[in-house]
Order: C-alpha cells, then sequence, then structure tokens
C-alpha cells in the first residue's frame, strides 16, 4: 500500500520517463529496488527531509544548522567529550565536525579546553549562549518530533523507537566494510 506523503512526494519528483523507464524494468524482469520498501531508502528520504527542513527553520530563527544543533544537543546531554565521541555518536567524520566546533567555538557557542594531560585531546562543553540556543531550540525539535510521530499510537511509537534502535544497534553488519573484502 502506497503512504499518502510518500506518493506526493514521489510523484513530484518522479518525471513520465522515470515511471516508464521503471514499469520497462519490472515488465522485462529486470530487478528494481522498491522504493516503497527498501528500509535503507526510506530512512534516507525521511532523515534528508526533516535535516533540510529542520535546517532552515534553525538557521532563520536562531542562526544554528543542523549539524550545529546535532552537536549542542549532544553536549547538552555529555558535557567535555572529545569531538571523537561527537563523530562517534552523530556518524559525521572528523574534518567537518571539527570546522563546525571551530566556528562554534567562535560564536561561543561551544568552550574548547585541552586536555592538561594529553595535548592533542580537548575536552567541548557548551558555553552559556550555546546552552541558551539549545534550550529554545529544544522545545520546537521536541514540537516538530510530536507533529511527525502524531500519525502513530503511543504503543506504535514505542515500538518504531525501540525497531529503531535495533537497527541503528545493527549498523555494523554493513559499516565494517565486510562488502569491500568479498
Amino acid at each position: 500500500m502506497m503512504m499518502a506523503g510518500y506518493e506526493r512526494d514521489m510523484s513530484k519528483t518522479r518525471s513520465a520517463s522515470v515511471i516508464r523507464k521503471a514499469a520497462a524494468a519490472k515488465s522485462d524482469n529486470v530487478p528494481v529496488i522498491d522504493l516503497e520498501r527498501y528500509v535503507p531508502a526510506l530512512i534516507t528520504f525521511i532523515a534528508n527531509k526533516l535535516s533540510r527542513s529542520a535546517t532552515a527553520l534553525y538557521q532563520r530563527r536562531f542562526k544554528v544548522n543542523v549539524t550545529e544543533w546535532r552537536i549542542l544537543v549532544l553536549l547538552a546531554i555529555e558535557p567535555g567529550i572529545p569531538a571523537s565521541r561527537i563523530c562517534h555518536v552523530i556518524g559525521f567524520d572528523k574534518g567537518p565536525v571539527s570546522r563546525t566546533l571551530s566556528v562554534m567555538q567562535e560564536r561561543d557557542l561551544v568552550t574548547i579546553k585541552t586536555d592538561p594531560k594529553d595535548g592533542r585531546t580537548h575536552s567541548i562543553s557548551l558555553a552559556p549562549k550555546g546552552r541558551e540556543i539549545h534550550d529554545r531550540i529544544m522545545v520546537i525539535a521536541l514540537d516538530r518530533e510530536r507533529r511527525l510521530l502524531a500519525c502513530l499510537r503511543e504503543d506504535e511509537r514505542e515500538v518504531l523507537i525501540d525497531l529503531l534502535g535495533r537497527v541503528h544497534g545493527n549498523l555494523g553488519a554493513v559499516t565494517d566494510h565486510r562488502e569491500n573484502k568479498e
């Protein structure tokens, strides 16, 4: 069964020629991915649209992009962590995180202190301005989540959170580079 929002989005983005090609491939028994059931695509589509709309909103209202917001959230939960922990949790490479942290430090959103025991490691925390912005955005972010999940009953939301956590915990099955060894 086609999801209404997904159907609208797909109809906006797929041209008639793409639809004809997909239909031809199916009729020729050429395997194609069913985007209505292919979980990596569904997760990516949702994440991209959420990130794009969040960035537009947070940038306009708070001058913070979605990457900066993710870092603010993590630092509110785990103050004083190193950049490597940020990279690990949010799944970004070291370079973009380092550049983002530098910008955030210049804007007084975070404080970065060198570890006295190991000069190569830094402790990153929210600065007062970063905490204030975090607290203001958090209200909006939680409302966005509430509206996104309003189509689900409470028990369905709990199941969704559990399933997403399990899938997240299983990412190693596809991210440990086994595919490159075959």
